[in-house]
């Protein structure tokens, strides 16, 4: 596999870089597996998203303070998009999204997901962690694709926030989700601070976790939601945050600040300045279902049911190369 460099130890000076300086000791994507007193490994991966950095800054400072320590579980730590950390983005023209690769795809990439899941399967992974950043405002929480008591209680050890979606079906943690207990870690912004440190502090839980207990897992310990559609908007609409500079649809400035609020039926989301300038909204099936969720009246685009966004950014470029938000609903265990 060219695209992909597998290691056992880690290269000399490494722990000392920031994301965008890895390429200086990395020739791409790489997979690190480093021995530990329980043999079975963790896996943790980091930058499938390149602008995304709290996973590196986390297990980077989690190594720094074990360097003379022997690891208490095996590690097998995946270094994703180095080229795209490079230029503080979240992938490169021309690239596939690091974690839209996982299942099936043609791609080389594609095939170097492939191939790692096949190293890890043969390792008897015992659990895995993606670690990523959001670019609007969001609380800390774990994604799981699997309503299964391991699977709640290694998300209920990073928060009491979690998200159980099936869509899109290529990502990460759905593939590993195969082979062990798997989650998404969502971390805030990469500029936060804390967000380092929960990633740390989380770590090193999983990695002192001799195994998944029986212990009940109560409704009351979770507030969790279920993901029921992807929206986006169509390459051909326009789109501003701000309205001294209209486009086609107009979000406010501060639409971020909806994630993980409830809204009424009813709640007004954008002005919109010309026809055909529709959402999509695709569901767990592939259709778009934008007429049930919203309407376009007035020049406004409102909610026509009660419904809880998240990861709503006001981020162009990541709107175009990913989503507008996910839409959810909560749901009991």
């Amino acid at each position: 596999m060219a695209l992909l460099t597998v290691l056992e130890q880690l290269p000399d000076g490494l722990l000392e870089q920031p994301a965008h300086e890895l390429h200086q000791f990395l020739s791409g994507p790489t997979l690190i597996h480093l021995s530990g007193r329980q043999t079975r490994p963790l896996f943790v991966s980091v930058l499938l998203h390149g602008n995304e950095t709290t996973g590196w800054e986390a297990i980077r400072q989690y190594l720094l303070t074990h360097q003379q320590q022997t690891l208490p579980r095996s590690l097998s730590l995946f270094i994703g998009n180095v080229s795209a950390a490079r230029e503080h983005k979240r992938v490169l023209e021309g690239q596939p999204d690091y974690n839209r690769v996982w299942s099936a795809h043609s791609s080389e990439e594609g095939q170097m997901m492939t191939e790692i899941l096949r190293q890890m399967r043969e390792k008897q992974v015992f659990a895995s962690l993606d670690i990523h950043n959001n670019t609007g405002k969001n609380p800390h929480y774990a994604c799981i694709n699997r309503k299964e008591h391991n699977f709640f209680q290694l998300a209920h050890l990073f928060s009491r926030t979690v998200v159980y979606f099936i869509k899109p079906d290529t990502v990460q943690s759905m593939a590993f989700s195969k082979l062990c207990p798997a989650v998404t870690v969502e971390c805030g912004q990469p500029e936060q601070k804390h967000g380092v440190e929960h990633a740390v502090n989380y770590i090193q839980g999983v990695m002192q976790l001799e195994l998944f207990d029986n212990k009940a897992l109560h409704p009351e310990d979770f507030d969790l939601y279920h993901t029921m559609a992807i929206i986006k908007v169509p390459e051909t609409v326009g789109i501003s945050f701000n309205a001294q500079k209209p486009e086609d649809i107009t979000f406010a400035a501060d639409i971020d600040s909806l994630n993980f609020t409830a809204l009424e039926a009813g709640t007004r989301l954008a002005d919109i300045h010309s026809e055909n300038s529709n959402l999509l909204a695709i569901d767990e099936q592939g259709q778009d279902v934008a007429d049930r969720y919203f309407s376009y009246d007035n020049g406004e685009i409102r909610t026509r049911i009660p419904l809880m966004p998240s990861m709503l950014t006001t981020k162009e470029e990541i709107i175009r190369q990913d989503c507008l938000c996910y839409m959810m609903e909560k749901i009991e265990i």
